[in-house]
């Protein structure tokens, strides 16, 4: 049966010593190779890929002029906390 989240089959070329790493660990979880990819490349997506993602996000908004002053941001701050925000 085929699952239609899955994307075509890629081709990927590793160093032997990382694949024998997956290899080992597939093995001692009974798992396929496959599962230890996709598991992997998912905690890197939402670790580093998602820090990635986001600096190049805050890129793009400073670029869009969407930013605010760290000075006006700390005396804002400032004001609040000694209770005449304005």
């Amino acid at each position: 049966m085929a699952n239609s989240d899955l994307s075509d089959p890629i081709t990927l070329r590793l160093p032997r010593d990382v694949l024998a790493a997956i290899e080992r660990i597939a093995g001692a979880a009974d798992r396929t190779r496959s599962w230890v990819m996709v598991r992997a490349l998912r905690q890197y997506l939402n670790a580093e890929g998602a820090e990635i993602l986001g600096i190049a996000e805050g890129k793009e908004q400073l670029d869009k002029g969407e930013a605010e002053d760290m000075d006006d941001v700390i005396l804002q701050i400032e004001r609040i906390v000694r209770g005449n925000a304005a």
